[in-house]
């Protein structure tokens, strides 16, 4: 079985994804999260690392758990009650962990966008939504009808989209951000799409949508963000000749 350095995997990834290059949230802690003994066999690939994925990830044998969200969102203390179980799991089986929130997002080839576009079948795109400083989703130009585009997304997704129609039937400027980007609804109708194509939103963008003659497209958060893990996955096991699995945890959400 193959032994590959963790660094050596952990900075081609920090190099492809533009690790400390993209802004993201304060709490994302992009890159390597926890350490390992150094070497990597195994790697596995979840959407959240939590005490659940991480079980998931020691059951399958893997050394490394590549995440879209990692262990850091909230305050890094105290390690009590579920949080303090996540230790000795992670230190007595030498997992590592390596989180890639907006930088995954944003990449051109593997990021959840551009891939969630290509399961689409949207081409000739185009950088879309702004956020700390960078676009991080795709917009496509096309011509597809609003019934065509829900059946699509739910084939990519495995998940029946909530629909909120408040454009045409037929959809002509597409916009894709995975995840919870439906609270900048405002700012993908400033850019000019007909539709939006996102994993979740709060209630008030119904009215929002209505009002300014776009359709919403709601995936799933973890749904639309599969993608990302995947393909990042693939391409470490490709370039390292590590063996690789995706972990799948859905949250329904």
């Amino acid at each position: 079985m193959p032994k590959i350095s963790l660094i050596a995997i952990v900075n081609y990834c920090d190099r492809i994804l533009r690790t400390k290059e993209i802004q993201d949230y304060a709490g994302a802690v992009n890159g390597l999260q926890v350490a390992n003994r150094g070497r990597v066999t195994r790697i596995a690939a979840a959407v959240d690392a939590s005490l659940a994925t991480v079980e998931l990830a020691v059951a399958a044998g893997a050394d490394l758990l590549i995440v879209h969200h990692g262990l850091f969102w909230g305050p890094s203390h105290p390690w009590t009650g579920k949080k303090h179980e996540l230790l000795p799991l992670l230190v007595e089986n030498n997992l590592a962990v390596y989180s890639s929130h907006l930088p995954l997002d944003a990449h051109p080839r593997l990021g959840n966008n551009a891939q969630l576009c290509a399961a689409l079948g949207l081409k000739n795109l185009r950088p879309f939504f702004v956020t700390h400083g960078q676009p991080i989703g795709f917009q496509s130009r096309t011509k597809i009808s609003r019934a065509e585009l829900a059946a699509k997304l739910a084939r990519a997704t495995g998940t029946k989209p909530r629909i909120i129609p408040g454009g045409g039937e037929i959809c002509r400027r597409i916009g894709v951000v995975t995840g919870g980007a439906g609270d900048g609804l405002k700012l993908a109708v400033d850019e000019g799409v007909d539709t939006f194509i996102t994993g979740e939103g709060p209630h008030w963008t119904y009215a929002v949508a209505e009002e300014c003659g776009i359709n919403v497209f709601y995936g799933g958060h973890y749904a639309t963000e599969t993608f990302g893990v995947k393909a990042l996955a693939a391409e470490l096991s490709k370039k390292f000749k590590v063996p690789w699995g995706f972990l799948d945890h859905p949250t329904g959400l």
